[in-house]
Formats: C-alpha cells, structure tokens, sequence
C-alpha cells in the first residue's frame, strides 16, 4: 500500500531540523520545528516493511513535524555514490485526511523499505516502496521528502545526520 503526499507551496520559513539518537534502542528521531499548519492528518503515518522495519511519521494539521526511525529495515546499503538531489524546490508536505475515516489518529502503510547511507552515515535515504521516478522536495533545512508521479510517498533523505553516540568520530 502507498500513501498520497502532497506537496504544497512553502509559506514562510523553511522548519529546521533537530536529529536524537537513543543509545539504548538505536532510534533516530527528527523533529521539524515551526512546520506551520494544513488541513489534513492528524496522528501518525506508520511504515511497517515486511522485514519488521518501522518508521513513524508524526503529523499534525496536515503537515509533517517529525519522524521516528524506530526499527531499521534489514536491507541498509552504504554507496561512496550516494547523492543528495540537486534540482530541489523548497515547499511542504500535506498528509490528506481520508474523507471515509475523518478521525484516524494513525495510518499503518505496509511496503518494502530500504536505507542507503554514505560512509560517514551522515546523509540517510529511506526509499518508500519500490524504486520509480520521484520528485524530491526540501520540506526542512536537512530533510527532503520524495513523491512519485502520483503524489505517493517515495523516500526521505536526512541530512547532516550526527553521528550514533556509541560511535567515536574519527580524528
């Protein structure tokens, strides 16, 4: 299953991202702060991959506010290639309500989910579902959002991740 995401002219400013990683449990957390408001969602879009990957994307009024990467997918590939999207537009992401269930509080998405990461593990791609011809769209100043030809949800990039704390940084 896919899940619509639509993209809307940014009003204002771009949110700023805040990256939390829990030691204990390797959960990485990303809040946007000051992502303003839409008429849409309110609860939680939940990812569930078929390997018990799960990643948790908050919304309220609409709009994306944070994410929780809270069991990674088995499939995570490190690429010395990986590249962030040049061709980026600025705007903001609408999760619709769905006009037959207007007070969901939560939406559980089944799909395949896949990470690439580049050596330093500091750009993150969650492709959503199977790969196909995205659009990507700067929804924070480090996070970008990927829709498809069909506003589906298609990926997210994090970026300048900090490093997991269990992890020295290299000197």
């Amino acid at each position: 299953m896919q899940f619509e995401a639509r993209i809307e002219p940014l009003e204002g400013k771009l949110p700023k991202v805040s990256y939390h990683w829990d030691p204990e449990t390797d959960i990485l957390s990303v809040a946007c702060k000051g992502a303003g408001k839409a008429t849409g969602l309110n609860g939680t879009v939940d990812l569930e991959g078929g390997d018990g990957s799960f990643v948790v994307i908050d919304v309220v009024g609409g709009c994306l506010r944070g994410v929780d990467v809270v069991t990674w997918p088995d499939d995570i590939r490190t690429r010395d290639d990986l590249a962030v999207p040049e061709s980026v537009k600025e705007g903001r992401v609408v999760f619709p309500g769905r006009k037959s269930q207007p007070g969901i509080a939560a939406v559980e998405v089944d799909t395949a989910l896949t990470v690439e990461k580049n050596q330093t593990e500091s750009v993150l791609h969650i492709r959503v579902g199977r790969a196909r011809p995205v659009s990507a769209v700067r929804v924070a100043d480090l996070l970008l959002v990927e829709v498809d030809k069909t506003s589906r949800l298609a990926g997210l990039w994090f970026l300048d991740v900090p490093p997991f704390p269990n992890v020295e940084a290299p000197a």
